[in-house]
């Protein structure tokens, strides 16, 4: 089919869920992705944080490949190898003991809510339920993470949402400490804010939120959806704060586009759940397991963070030198290879016409563009996309 008909049946066929651009994407490499036409671009969103090794990364494709050869799913009643593998992987790399496998970010969140409030019921006193999630944050699109996500737009329509979710202001530990109640089990946050415009805390910010929990006795839950698996430059972000928590949430770049998530815990607090607590049919699933293995190998040893914590500090000097030329800009912030620009107009049109010119960014929160690239990217490829985008905003 051509272009066009793709398209067309896509508005046919598939619910209108998402704004999309008329480009069908069907071949990827690297930073490099390539549409039914043939065009060639530079993909500086790498699927909103998840392709964070490029594209057909050999080892996943691999490691995927080679294990559909052998036993691609079965039931968690039985010990999965490969999972027993990530397991230890992850735990031995993080504060965590305990792993329960999930599809995605939504269920790794799901799961969090889940170990929280039952770990509530059976250690804390009183009646304790309550989440506090911070305002602007994004934890996924269920009817749990809507309500524990900070911002109406993704509450409208679907009222009644589920309760025991209170917002107060990121950045603001006044605010948390004033919204805590005896009916509060714990505080879930995103060390950056991703969604909600790559927003980045005072640097006690984490520290003072896990200094709240101690105090009050409460669960320090971290949604490192986005920020982990590397994004910042460490494994994960809270590493570069001098804290743990309790409980923490990965998806997006743990299987570099295969579909998995994962909450992580602590001993004391994993104790909550037992047999019947929780579970997922796919979670954990061989296929999924051998993606998220082959990914972790691959940060650990390929020197692919201290790439991007110097390819981020390089691509941040170049959007902040645009800054000084270009007066639509309000600001540059970022971590890692986790960048926003914020302008003082909307910015999808900029966002279009670098599509137009062979390079893929992003914009959230309508006037701020976000730069997500692999972590694997080099100087070339970030200076095209400078380029790219000066010209773009020449054009304004």
């Amino acid at each position: 089919m051509t272009t066009e008909e793709l398209i067309a049946h896509s508005d046919q066929y598939i619910m209108g869920t998402y704004s999309r651009f008329p480009i069908v994407l069907v071949k990827g490499s690297g930073a490099k992705v390539w549409d039914s036409d043939g065009k060639e671009y530079l993909d500086f969103i790498s699927g909103i944080a998840v392709c964070s090794l490029g594209h057909s990364h050999p080892r996943v494709a691999e490691a995927i490949k080679k294990q559909a050869g052998i036993l691609t799913h079965v039931s968690n009643l039985y010990h999965i190898e490969p999972q027993i593998i990530l397991a230890r992987l992850l735990a031995e790399n993080s504060f965590a003991d305990k792993v329960f496998f999930c599809n995605s970010g939504a269920e790794a969140n799901e799961a969090a809510f889940k170990l929280a409030r039952k770990y509530a019921c059976d250690y804390m006193p009183g009646d304790r339920y309550d989440l506090i999630a911070m305002k602007d944050s994004f934890h996924g699109r269920t009817l749990a993470t809507v309500a524990a996500t900070g911002q109406s737009k993704f509450h409208a329509g679907f009222a009644p949402l589920p309760e025991g979710f209170r917002h107060v202001p990121f950045n603001d530990l006044s605010a948390l400490k004033a919204a805590i109640t005896e009916k509060t089990c714990g505080i879930i946050v995103e060390p950056i804010q991703g969604e909600g415009g790559v927003k980045i805390p005072d640097d006690d910010y984490l520290r003072g939120v896990r200094r709240i929990c101690d105090d009050n006795g409460l669960l320090f839950i971290l949604d490192e959806i986005q920020t982990g698996m590397g994004r910042t430059g460490t494994l994960f972000a809270y590493q570069d704060c001098g804290i743990e928590p309790d409980i923490m949430t990965l998806a997006k770049a743990l299987g570099n586009g295969f579909p998995v998530g994962a909450m992580l815990a602590t001993d004391k607090i994993a104790s909550a759940f037992v047999p019947g607590s929780h579970a997922s049919t796919f979670g954990g699933n061989p296929l999924a397991m051998v993606a998220g293995l082959a990914v972790m190998e691959t940060l650990l040893n390929d020197g692919v963070l201290e790439n991007c914590r110097r390819m981020g500090a390089y691509l941040l000097e170049r959007l902040s030198k645009l800054k000084k030329r270009h007066p639509v800009v309000r600001e540059v912030r970022g971590k890692g290879l986790m960048i926003g620009m914020e302008l003082v107009e909307e910015g999808s049109d900029i966002v279009r016409k670098c599509m137009n010119k062979g390079v893929l960014i992003n914009c959230t929160c309508g006037n701020i563009l976000r730069f997500l690239p692999p972590l694997t990217i080099g100087e070339e490829e970030i200076d095209r996309v400078v380029s790219v985008l000066d010209e773009a905003m020449e054009d304004q």
